[in-house]
């Protein structure tokens, strides 16, 4: 299978600032600003002013990006920055330590002036967009409460017991925002059913198919907006066995329209993760991310090939890129789990801006493991009673309740599903459909090689318990 993807030439960032990221009331001049989740205003704590926030740019025309367009806040990450900054207050002179590494933002201890690092950070950890929390602390907290009260019987008793919501924590993550413009060319064969029938006797029946064989090709025009990526080393590991950190990209997308110009009165009341990735570490990934979007929004041309369809080539050329640098918020509660020398951190994760909830729960192994041996021993004796055909069947209800709780607890395959949930447009479509031949008594239920609903730009499978667990997780 011939899969190509042309890339445009890398170009130094453009010289768009984000600012100081530091704003003062426009009433009063005082520097202690946060924002009113209630109003999604920023507030002055001093005088109580409230005011709107900077807006971003109007998205331009993706369809005329054109070569790499980089903003300040994705320049490359200065490996030999120290986390550790000083700075000298502006009202008194006092000199304050912080940890940039953990926050971004800091408050002189001697006349409570606040602080922003954002003009002295020299590594481009500085995000160019914020998108503002619009889920309080308390709607969070009901929400993941209601999350886990749903999965409480097959919980660790240690976790029932040590869990509370007074554990959440708002969370500032750190996300690369990618516009594509792009045109994509896929060329193979799909299938048509025809007839569907079975074969042979009582004793061993199989299923045939006959269908109707095409050659297909679909070109257009893609435009994507907005694909949005971790851009810390460890929230990219959806694998890890030490994080469920696949629950929390599963929370997405975010409404990334609603963003604002960054600012670091924001993160006041929050915590934040520092981006450490580079546009290049990432690269590949958003191109097969793009590449996944071009093969789904070609399925929507290609309804009747319900046997599926196999691309022998896959080609996109990407023609303009948009770089971005953002923030975007979550609730996250967490929870550690001991097992032996080893440990797990569990997390619940709330989207602050769309309230989508997805978690992983530690899971008493031996309880279900129990509940679904009885299950078994159950669906056994009855095939002494019971006369179906194939008995056999009666073998699966205890491994299929097992792994369906599993599944429900852990949501281990639970992921963004960003090849369908992306914002994308299709224009000049060209499509040809031409007729081949008929094949008949074929034994497979989809045409061999099928692969217009194969997801590449992500290390989670695309398997049928993906699609059980996103079902059953509410």
């Amino acid at each position: 299978m011939n899969e190509t993807i042309q890339e445009i030439n890398p170009q130094q960032p453009n010289q768009e600032s984000v600012g100081n990221g530091q704003v003062k009331c426009p009433k009063c001049g005082a520097t202690d600003i946060s924002l009113n989740v209630k109003t999604g205003k920023l507030r002055c704590n001093y005088c109580r002013h409230e005011f709107e926030q900077i807006k971003t740019e109007q998205q331009q025309d993706l369809s005329k990006l054109s070569g790499q367009s980089m903003t300040q806040g994705v320049q490359n990450i200065n490996a030999e920055a120290s986390n550790m900054v000083t700075l000298k207050c502006s009202s008194c002179g006092a000199e304050v330590v912080i940890d940039t590494s953990e926050a971004l933002q800091a408050r002189c201890h001697w006349c409570r002036n606040t602080l922003s690092i954002n003009d002295q950070i020299p590594n481009g950890a500085v995000p160019d967009l914020v998108l503002p929390f619009h889920i309080t602390k308390e709607e969070a907290e009901q929400l993941i409460h209601t999350f886990v009260n749903k999965r409480k019987f097959y919980a660790l008793p240690t976790f029932k017991k040590e869990f509370t919501t007074e554990n959440i924590m708002g969370v500032y993550f750190p996300y690369m925002i990618v516009d594509v413009n792009s045109h994509a060319s896929f060329k193979g064969e799909g299938e048509h059913l025809v007839r569907r029938y079975t074969v042979g006797n009582d004793e061993h029946r199989e299923t045939r198919y006959d269908a109707d064989l095409y050659q297909v090709e679909r070109e257009f025009d893609l435009t994507i907006d907005n694909l949005t990526v971790e851009s810390n080393k460890d929230r990219l590991d959806h694998q890890t066995e030490q994080k469920t950190n696949n629950v929390i990209n599963a929370i997405m997308p975010f409404d990334i329209e609603n963003c604002v110009k960054f600012q670091a009165n924001f993160l006041k009341g929050y915590t934040s993760e520092k981006r450490d990735v580079n546009v290049d570490d990432i690269r590949n990934l958003v191109t097969l991310q793009s590449r996944d979007i071009a093969r789904f929004a070609a399925n929507e041309s290609l309804k009747l090939y319900n046997r599926g369809v196999c691309w022998k080539t896959q080609d996109l050329q990407v023609i303009g890129q948009s770089w971005k640098a953002a923030y975007l918020p979550v609730w996250l509660y967490s929870y550690q789990q001991k097992k032996g020398n080893k440990s797990v951190i569990h997390y619940v994760a709330v989207n602050a801006r769309t309230k989508e909830t997805m978690g992983s729960i530690p899971i008493n192994i031996r309880r279900l493991f129990l509940v679904s041996f009885l299950i078994e021993v159950l669906c056994l004796f009855s095939m002494n009673y019971v006369e179906v055909d194939g008995d056999f069947l009666l073998v699966i209800p205890g491994i299929a309740y097992y792994l369906i709780m599993y599944a429900r607890y852990r949501n281990k395959n639970a992921r963004h599903h960003y090849e369908l949930e992306t914002k994308k447009e299709i224009k000049n479509l060209r499509k040809v459909d031409q007729y081949l031949k008929r094949r008949t008594g074929l034994s497979n239920a989809y045409i061999i090689g099928q692969n217009n609903t194969m997801v590449q730009g992500t290390t989670l499978e695309n398997s049928t318990w993906d699609d059980i667990s996103q079902k059953l997780m509410k």
